[in-house]
């Protein structure tokens, strides 16, 4: 058996997850929560990791009913993320790793969220749709966040929405604070267009595996159900960022020979899911 502690906090939530062979033992978090309105700093967010991350380490291995010695490897989000969120958990992570006697895994934000798809809903090699409000990455060209720019050209009616394009990085993490029927309508628009994505893509795969948002499962079960697709959807408490999830990632990367030496245990903000060599998977 192989046991993965997990550590996530690259944005306002802070997770601590164990995994053991395919299991989840435990996964408590917290959320740093602002004024309605508000979003989240990094330094503050950092601060608020900082003095829960001890408390979510003593509940994780808790539930799990494990200790120290149990574990075999520790991982920790390596990117991407805000910078000082992620340098608080990288930091606990060193140093839980030496304290321990464990071996060291930085893992991708992203690649962690696919796994843990992977793991809880059973689904056999599926070409997954990775929908996130800071990392989200589509295969396509032009981008969603291009076709909104282009939209909003032909408009008369400038409302100004918090949300950023930088070639195929797409940030919406702001919108929900400025929703009104014209901001419906650019995200139903989104939505649609990651269909379209999907619908090239079910070309060459049968099987989708989705992320949380309820509407964008109603849309992509309709348009499975109508090519003989079956779609995989993750519930809020494995779809969220959560501890498990890098636990997951970091029990595969473990297992196929991974290992992050104390050195090279940084963070990089910027840290795309194409740059990770799978060697776990066929």
């Amino acid at each position: 058996m192989t046991v993965v502690i997990g550590f996530e906090g690259s944005a306002n939530k802070i997770g601590i997850g164990i995994i053991r062979d395919g299991e989840v033992l435990s996964n408590p978090r917290r959320t740093y929560i602002t004024p309605p309105g508000q979003g989240f700093m990094p330094s503050d967010t950092a601060r608020h990791h900082r003095a829960v991350i001890l408390t979510v380490l003593k509940e994780a291995l808790e539930q799990a009913g494990l200790k120290p010695a149990d574990i075999d490897c520790v991982a920790y989000t390596k990117g991407p993320g805000m910078g000082a969120p992620l340098v608080t958990v990288a930091l606990v992570a060193r140093t839980v790793a030496q304290l321990w006697g464990k071996p060291l895994l930085g893992v991708n934000h992203c690649i962690g969220h696919i796994e843990m798809g992977r793991l809880i809903t059973q689904a056999d090699n599926p070409t997954v749709l990775y929908v996130s409000g800071g990392n989200t990455q589509i295969s396509n060209d032009p981008s969603p966040g291009y076709n909104i720019e282009q939209m909003a050209k032909k408009g008369s009616r400038y409302v100004e929405l918090p949300y950023t394009v930088k070639g195929m990085d797409v940030s919406f993490s702001g919108i929900l604070s400025f929703i009104e029927v014209s901001g419906a309508f650019i995200l139903f628009h989104f939505l649609f267009h990651c269909n379209l994505r999907l619908e090239h893509l079910l070309s060459f795969y049968q099987h989708v595996s989705s992320t949380g948002n309820l509407r964008l499962q109603e849309m992509m079960g309709v348009m499975c159900k109508e090519r003989g697709a079956k779609l995989f959807a993750t519930d809020e408490r494995f779809c969220i960022d959560n501890g498990a999830m890098i636990a997951q990632a970091g029990w595969e990367m473990f297992r196929s020979g991974y290992v992050t030496e104390l050195e090279d245990s940084w963070i990089t903000q910027r840290y795309r899911t194409d740059e990770v060599e799978v060697t776990w998977r066929d």
